[in-house]
């Protein structure tokens, strides 16, 4: 992996609420996690990480020990497979609209805790999610991930990312920034359904997959799928481009990063703001990122570790880590290391 090769992490109570339903199951969820080579221990650091693979690992086991698509965080589960027989029936549709439509009355006949719809008023569209009773958390978990998953699959079948008006998620362990993150939209907490609303028109985009693309989608876990779709030409993206090309050197300045971009220090301050973010967050939470992915590699040297991501000092290294996850490289390394 280059400098810049890395892919973001995802955080150790994303992990803590996908064993929601595992736990109401009665399942040995620390030795699911050690399988899926994650540490136990990291849930007693609030802010420590795991990469994509290691989430993607976990949700798999969790999938097929408990034969359900939602990892047990429903009353009755969701059958395995369905999620790939919608797949492929929206890709033999003409455009969004179609296969939206026919997703709903797909998942609609599954799910028994939730119900899906397609809205339209006017000029907007909502795709909604809504409990059919009062949600405890691991239905709130559920509710979240449909909307992120059905976002993701959307901008997938179209080839693009959807833009959205608006993002609806009235959740007790939802953060408003991750959300707004994830969606790249102005985030609500309305109760009583989660989901997204766009313009109309694009209903009428095509699907531009096919069949086979569906089964190369199907073999991955879809984690990263709305990862994939980020606006590009977003001030946050163009700015996370530059750090990436200097993640092995001294960090660029807001300056330095400011001129690349075609913007002077304060305008880049602001309109990095306006998108929710600070431009420190957004350099440490890129070197925090790579240097997950490292420590995964035990013959990796912690001090070539540091060096790869801009430290001239480990001890420098050291300290940031512990203030990005709350634990020390080498403690994480060896809590690793042992569940491995």
């Amino acid at each position: 992996m280059n400098a810049g090769d890395y892919r973001p992490t995802i955080g150790i109570g994303q992990v803590d609420q996908l064993l929601l339903g595992a736990r109401r199951h009665g399942l040995a969820t620390d030795a699911l996690m050690a399988q899926a080579g994650i540490a136990p221990a990291l849930l007693t650091s609030p802010l420590a990480k795991v990469t994509q693979q290691q989430f993607a690992s976990l949700a798999r086991l969790l999938r097929h020990r408990l034969r359900d698509e939602l990892w047990g965080l429903c009353s009755q589960p969701l059958p395995l497979g369905s999620y790939a027989q919608s797949l492929q029936l929206m890709v033999r549709c003409a455009t969004l609209g179609e296969a939206l439509a026919l997703a709903v009355r797909h998942y609609r006949l599954l799910l028994h805790d939730i119900t899906p719809r397609l809205q339209q008023h006017d000029a907007r569209v909502a795709l909604s999610f809504t409990p059919r009773q009062p949600p405890d958390e691991a239905l709130e978990y559920a509710l979240r991930t449909l909307a992120f998953l059905g976002y993701g699959t959307v901008c997938w079948l179209v080839g693009r990312r959807l833009p959205l008006l608006q993002a609806n998620t009235p959740h007790r362990r939802l953060e408003p920034g991750h959300a707004s993150t994830l969606f790249q939209a102005p985030v609500s907490m309305a109760p009583g359904w989660t989901g997204w609303r766009f313009e109309r028109q694009f209903l009428a985009l095509p699907v531009v997959r096919t069949p086979a693309e569906a089964q190369l989608l199907l073999r991955r876990a879809p984690v990263g799928l709305l990862l994939r779709y980020r606006d590009r030409e977003s001030t946050v993206e163009r700015v996370r481009a530059v750090l990436r090309r200097n993640l092995a050197e001294a960090p660029p300045s807001l300056a330095q990063v400011g001129a690349e971009v075609g913007l002077t220090a304060p305008t880049l301050r602001r309109h990095l703001a306006r998108e929710g973010h600070s431009f420190r967050a957004l350099r440490d939470a890129l070197r925090r990122d790579a240097a997950i992915e490292y420590l995964a590699r035990p013959q990796m040297p912690l001090a070539e570790i540091a060096r790869r991501l801009g430290f001239s000092e480990l001890s420098t290294f050291h300290r940031a880590f512990r203030h990005w996850t709350g634990l020390a490289p080498g403690r994480y390394r060896l809590e690793q290391g042992r569940d491995a």
